[in-house]
């Protein structure tokens, strides 16, 4: 039972609410512990299942998707957080990646594309659906960025170029021969350099001023 992934659905369409459950449910690793309609009921029901992903779209009733990420950091810090949403406007993609989502697909993708980035994001990773990076990244680029306050270091590129192709903290340590824990102190450095605010804005940020490359 360790092995298998506890996911809570949050959607304010009772027929996507079944529709998703009846999919994941196909899964063997997938266990949907609930299904809620409003963002309330995100926090309330995180707190008492402690699921390992929630998969939340933005337009709920009572509090929406983004109040509803900035909350869950607070009431339920080791949940992950998947938007799975129709919203592809960058302003709603830079508020949910700002606000803690570790994961950002758009309604419509293949059912394999979201199994997958339950898994990814599961295991510590980060995971956004092609269309909603290049749409993230024409955002940073069309704002313009700061000139970078600090030079990386030769290690933290490599860390840096590691996020890049989404390694979770403990493949980076493996690949680099380094203790987890000092990759978590490289990543942090790295973000406060880049001035972002987590890992998938750093990468960002880091393509946009040609430091890693997303391949």
């Amino acid at each position: 039972m360790s092995d298998v992934i506890r996911i809570l659905l949050a959607d304010d369409h009772p027929v996507v609410r079944d529709g998703l459950t009846m999919m994941l449910s196909t899964q063997p690793d997938f266990e949907v512990v609930e299904a809620v309609d409003n963002g309330l009921a995100v926090i309330k029901r995180g707190e008492a299942l402690r699921p390992h992903i929630v998969l939340l779209d933005l337009e709920m009733p009572k509090m929406d998707g983004i109040e509803t990420l900035r909350q869950l950091k607070i009431h339920c810090p080791d949940v992950r957080v998947i938007v799975f949403t129709a919203f592809d406007t960058d302003d709603r993609i830079v508020e949910a990646i700002q606000a803690g989502a570790k994961g950002y697909l758009l309604k419509g993708a293949p059912r394999a594309d979201l199994f997958a980035a339950i898994r990814s994001v599961h295991q510590g990773e980060m995971l956004l659906q092609p269309i909603v990076a290049s749409k993230l990244m024409g955002h940073i680029s069309q704002q313009g960025q700061k000139v970078l306050p600090e030079k990386l270091t030769e290690r933290e590129l490599e860390v840096l170029t590691l996020m890049a192709d989404g390694k979770a903290n403990k493949d980076i340590a493996t690949t680099l021969i380094i203790t987890e824990r000092t990759v978590k102190f490289h990543v942090s450095a790295i973000l406060a350099k880049l001035d972002a605010s987590n890992r998938t804005e750093a990468v960002s940020i880091a393509v946009q001023h040609g430091l890693v490359s997303l391949t």
